[in-house]
């Protein structure tokens, strides 16, 4: 576990802005896709650091062990890009209703979080197909922005986003922006679309959302060992709250391909 320290903020969208940060041990942590992390936002008066385990099982029964007044808020994020030493999140603003968006909605240069990974123990290749599917909300959007990028440009790819409205899109070359203020959702503006099955697919977002997407391509054909999927959130739910039978589910999912 280590600190990271923020060097810039700077708006993208109304929605979301992006943050710099720099703390010991991101030099050696190198690059893969998809790369996932834990952020801890310390509680009123209290410090993000937990322990200075390298091992995650030690590491997370540090964290446990902590009073929960103590205790760092903890929440999954994406890295947007890791180069030089500098690491680039994107967070969503969705006002003071999560740790994250209260601290990410008044966070300055100089403020510390802790950060947990990412590790390559979790590291999965990008899939191999004449056509790649990419779906997901705004929380997927810097995965998938960060995906896009390690494409060659001749890979032919489909990708769907769902934002609020149209001033939450972003410099993210051929996306279909789907659009909650139009009455447009993610699951059925990907539904209505022709996708052959003999495709790669990467889906994020909501949990029940990227559940039924994931069982609208099973169910089209395309191999499951072919599907990335990820439910970074749950809809009336947090991080906090226990896992629903869904989640435990799709967790073992998650596992198993991982050991393939």
């Amino acid at each position: 576990m280590s600190l990271l320290t923020v060097t810039s903020v700077a708006p993208l969208t109304p929605r979301m802005t992006r943050m710099t940060f720099t703390g010991p041990g991101l030099h050696e942590i190198g690059t893969w896709p998809d790369q996932q992390l834990k952020l801890l936002f310390p509680r009123p008066g209290g410090s993000a650091h937990v322990s200075d385990a390298a091992d995650v099982g030690t590491w997370y029964q540090a964290y446990l062990a902590m009073p929960e007044p103590e205790r760092p808020w903890m929440r999954g994020f994406t890295v947007r890009s890791l180069s030089e030493g500098v690491l680039t999140v994107d967070f969503v603003l969705h006002g003071d209703s999560g740790p994250a968006s209260r601290w990410a909605t008044t966070a300055r240069a100089g403020d510390v979080i802790g950060r947990f990974g990412p590790s390559r123990d979790y590291a999965r290749p990008l899939g191999i197909a004449d056509l790649l599917v990419f779906a997901g909300d705004e929380t997927a959007l810097p995965a998938i922005g960060s995906l896009l990028e390690l494409l060659p440009e001749a890979q032919q790819r489909l990708v769907f986003v769902e934002v609020a409205d149209p001033a939450e899109e972003q410099d993210v070359p051929g996306v279909r922006w789907v659009h909650r203020s139009a009455g447009e959702d993610l699951v059925s503006v990907v539904t209505a679309a022709e996708v052959p099955p003999s495709v790669w697919v990467w889906l994020g977002g909501e949990a029940s959302a990227v559940r039924s997407l994931r069982r609208h391509f099973v169910g089209q054909g395309v191999s499951k060992k072919d599907i990335e999927f990820a439910g970074y959130w749950r809809r009336a739910l947090t991080q906090d709250d226990d896992p629903t039978s869904d989640d435990l589910a799709e967790a073992q999912e998650r596992i198993a391909a991982l050991s393939e």
